[in-house]
């Protein structure tokens, strides 16, 4: 089969590789229909690493996919052939400490797709994957749009973590895909107002169609002032979903007294910092949000059911022989870029 391996800092070549095997009892092997480009994917591209986990080269990346079921292990007992399947890219245990209390995404053993030291990504023509992580597809859904599920049911898993009320004043800054999809789930949930801040004019753009309240420029000069007209002081929850220094520190600004910050961003550096001052003055609370938790069925379930717009983030799409030139476009914020799409299949 082929795939596609990083070789070095932004570079990457497409290889021929032995197809992947069945050899548990519970695996699914998939032909690869649509991936896309995440920006802890970009991150790998560009620096190698992200915190601790750091690439050996040649390496495969990639881990929001959709696929069709080629063939099962002998326990597979939920999905056959033919079948068509979003993919869940965490693979827990469900045997340990964390996966019995309900934490799967904290698994002890937790190995995930296209993460270094752990499993090969999906940039791949094949991919072999155990049951649990395969969901069947209605006839109406198309696989792009289980592809888009993966940041979707992050986006959602941070909303019902914030436990947001309906009278909730939420501000999301940083509006890429996972903040278009925090806006989006957070919409269908049900809140007061939705604003949001990005560096990228098309992706303001995109958030004002899609209902935010107010949409500001983090990096102009008077996005202070605006966001002053907007309730600066008096969010009752902000998702930072850029991984920023900046934005951690706008946030602080940003929440009422007795808000939630939600950390949804990934940093690119191995520490952050957050004046003290404030956080203990406004008795602020911090809240991890760790990928999608028991979310990737509800997540399918709300664009089933027509209740999220999930295809507006898919705004590029590229050739599978292409996806170099696809991470050139989202490590450059190129063209207005939202999400890129690779398609493995004409």
């Amino acid at each position: 089969m082929k795939n596609i391996v990083l070789t070095g800092i932004r570079t990457m070549d497409m290889i021929e590789a032995p197809a992947p095997r069945i050899t548990a009892a519970d695996d699914v092997l998939l032909r690869l229909g649509v991936m896309g480009v995440c920006g802890s994917d970009v991150h790998y591209y560009e620096t190698g690493r992200i915190g601790s986990q750091v690439v050996r080269y040649p390496f495969t990346v990639g881990h929001e996919c959709a696929a069709t079921v080629e063939a099962v292990g002998p326990a597979v007992a939920r999905i056959k052939p033919g079948d068509r399947v979003a993919v869940e890219p965490a693979i827990a245990c469900h045997a340990c400490d964390q996966c019995l209390a309900g934490r799967p995404h904290t698994c002890r053993h937790l190995l995930f797709l296209g993460c270094p030291g752990q499993v090969e990504g999906c940039l791949a023509e094949y991919l072999v994957m155990p049951e649990a992580c395969c969901f069947p597809l209605p006839d109406t859904m198309t696989l792009q749009q289980a592809a888009l599920s993966e940041p979707l049911a992050i986006g959602l898993y941070a909303v019902r973590l914030a436990g947001l009320s309906p009278a909730a004043r939420i501000g999301i800054l940083g509006c890429g895909p996972i903040g278009m999809s925090v806006l989006l789930c957070a919409q269908s949930e049900g809140i007061a107002s939705a604003g949001v801040t990005d560096l990228i004019p098309a992706r303001l753009d995109m958030a004002r169609a899609h209902g935010a309240d107010w949409a500001v420029q983090a990096d102009d000069d008077a996005a202070t002032t605006r966001l002053n007209e907007h309730g600066s002081g008096d969010l009752d929850v902000v998702f930072e979903c850029c991984g920023q220094q900046d934005a951690l520190d706008q946030a602080l600004e940003l929440l009422k007294p007795g808000g939630t910050l939600m950390l949804v961003g990934i940093p690119r550096e191995d520490r952050v910092s957050f004046s003290i001052d404030l956080l203990r003055r406004k008795e602020l609370r911090v809240q991890n949000v760790r990928r999608q938790c028991h979310c990737v069925q509800p997540a399918l379930d709300l664009i089933a059911q027509g209740k999220i717009p999930v295809d507006a983030l898919a705004t590029h799409h590229f050739p599978f022989e292409q996806t170099q030139d696809a991470f050139d476009l989202v490590a450059d914020y190129r063209d207005g870029v939202m999400k890129a799409m690779i398609e493995f299949q004409p």
